[in-house]
């Protein structure tokens, strides 16, 4: 019984490791859609949605299935609790990608206006919590976990830094106020990857540790 329950843990893992990739991905392509202006790749981000989409039913059958079938206790049922919670948090971000691979879209149809710097340094961070949050995931990484929340401060702080720039921004070319607020909206949507990729930093101490710190200061 131990063997084929492992062996259903270790497909579950591999489904939870793809999906993580395929968000990565889409991640990466939405920003760079967004910097380049480039229509084509913003959509190819739309395209795969659905895909995305199953793949999150996929985990989550997976993991009900699991539970019904072997009523896991302890490590073993903070593992599939953990698992759904991430999950649905990946599911999260990869919907968030398409809003920026929208935003890019809607961009390219716009008079080209000046990106602030702010905007890159929040695309480099938010996809560094991202990819260092699921390799901490692989490695079972506490420590990443941990530096990972306190990550999520400095993306806040550089999306306030933002928003600012784009307010003056629009107080002095007003011509341009559709693209600096879809700037914006851009800049809010690498901020809640952020948040997502915190809140499976915070999973993965659960996992790891067993202590709920969702909600608390506590490192």
């Amino acid at each position: 019984m131990r063997v084929h329950f492992q062996r259903e843990i270790d497909k579950l893992k591999q489904q939870i490791l793809g999906m993580s990739a395929e968000v990565e991905e889409a991640v990466s392509a939405a920003v760079r859609a967004v910097e380049t202006r480039d229509p084509e790749l913003a959509k190819s981000v739309l395209e795969k949605e659905n895909q995305t989409n199953a793949h999150e039913v996929d985990v989550e059958e997976e993991c009900l299935k699991i539970l019904a079938l072997h009523q896991p206790v302890a490590a073993d049922l903070r593992y599939l609790v953990a698992v759904l919670k991430i999950n649905h948090d990946l599911e999260r971000i990869g919907d968030l990608a398409v809003h920026v691979a929208q935003g890019a879209l809607l961009l390219c149809e716009m008079p080209p206006v000046e990106i602030p710097s702010q905007l890159g340094e929040m695309a480099s961070k938010s996809q560094q919590m991202l990819k260092k949050v699921l390799d901490a995931f692989v490695d079972v990484d506490v420590v990443a976990a941990r530096e990972i929340r306190l990550a999520d401060s400095d993306l806040d702080a550089l999306n306030r830094t933002m928003a600012a720039r784009l307010k003056t921004e629009m107080s002095r070319h007003p011509e341009h106020l559709e693209a600096l607020l879809k700037l914006m909206h851009i800049a809010r949507h690498l901020e809640r990857i952020g948040d997502h990729a915190t809140n499976i930093a915070e999973d993965l101490i659960y996992l790891i540790e067993g202590k709920i710190v969702r909600h608390t200061n506590v490192a």
